[in-house]
């Protein structure tokens, strides 16, 4: 009778590391076939999303695409190293404050410059003529976002230091809103909120990227994400070639098709689609560097805690 009680117990301690380990292996199998890919309001991703061209080209490898919104660049970043994002799009300055952070990422590719895409904005009756009248003002910016390096760079360049203005810093949503209430005077902002702020609310800009920075797009992974699954990231980059090439001739399609995705008026995102840039790339040299000025810009106004070296989280992928 022992014999069987102890036997029974052995078998239902088998029958419990059986059920555990199906559950372990099903959840795994679920993680390792799905992308998570996080996207913001506007973009090619957006696009790549809508026309699910992504989805066909993973579905004979067993692998579904999730998407997410997400307000900004930072706030998809902290998703990505959560580990509830695989694969996102950001501008310059996420990955900096990202890698500051101890993040577990890596750039995959980058599209070119577009400078026009974002802008320092005031109310068109506003005193403020020019960058060198924000002297004692308050800016509203969404922290660690593209148009964070956008505002040094273009306060340095009127001959203002960054300590110059008080930084107000608010998403999206809530910086519009303080901007129209005027809370604030002035607004760092990208597009499609950059063009709606022009079109809607007949904000003046005072400055864009041109002559201050490049405004790079840069499509970023998860470094464990990136080691283990090279040939998804290869299939996702082509994805995104083929859909730039297809953007740049038919910027009326494309204006269409993200009118109808994010709800903006065509008017809006015809001015968007206008300075955005298109044609997916590998990092060169010369962009790694353009992200390593701003990485020692940032550690020098102790916006960072550290000095960095953005070369070492560019994906090499293992051929």
């Amino acid at each position: 009778m022992a014999a069987y009680s102890a036997l029974r117990r052995a078998l239902s301690l088998s029958a419990l590391v059986a059920l555990t380990m199906g559950f372990a292996q099903r959840a795994h199998a679920e993680q390792t076939n799905t992308l998570n890919v996080g996207y913001q309001k506007y973009g090619t991703l957006v696009l790549l999303k809508a026309q699910g061209t992504l989805e066909k080209r993973l579905a004979p490898l067993g692998i579904q695409v999730k998407w997410a919104e997400f307000p900004g660049g930072p706030q998809l970043l902290e998703a990505l190293n959560a580990g509830s994002v695989d694969l996102g799009v950001t501008g310059e300055t996420p990955p900096i404050f990202a890698q500051a952070a101890g993040a577990d990422l890596v750039y995959i590719a980058n599209e070119p410059a577009a400078p026009e895409g974002e802008g320092i904005v005031v109310k068109n009756n506003s005193p403020i003529k020019s960058l060198k009248d924000l002297k004692g003002k308050r800016v509203a910016l969404n922290k660690g976002s593209n148009v964070h390096y956008l505002l040094v760079k273009a306060l340095e360049n009127a001959g203002l230091k960054y300590s110059d203005i008080t930084p107000v810093f608010l998403n999206p949503a809530d910086g519009r809103a303080a901007f129209e209430n005027g809370s604030v005077d002035a607004w760092a902002i990208w597009d499609p909120f950059f063009a709606a702020a022009q079109k809607q609310l007949d904000a003046r800009s005072i400055a864009d990227g041109r002559h201050n920075v490049s405004n790079h797009q840069f499509y970023l992974a998860s470094k464990t994400y990136a080691d283990q699954h090279a040939k998804v990231l290869k299939i996702v980059i082509e994805e995104l070639a083929k859909l730039d090439s297809w953007s740049k001739s038919h910027l009326g399609a494309v204006t269409s098709e993200l009118s109808s995705q994010i709800g903006l008026d065509p008017a809006i995102v015809q001015v968007a689609a206008k300075r955005t840039s298109f044609g997916v790339q590998v990092l060169s040299p010369q962009v790694i560097a353009e992200q390593q000025r701003i990485a020692d810009s940032f550690y020098a106004l102790k916006l960072i805690p550290q000095k960095l070296q953005v070369s070492q989280i560019v994906w090499q992928p293992r051929h």
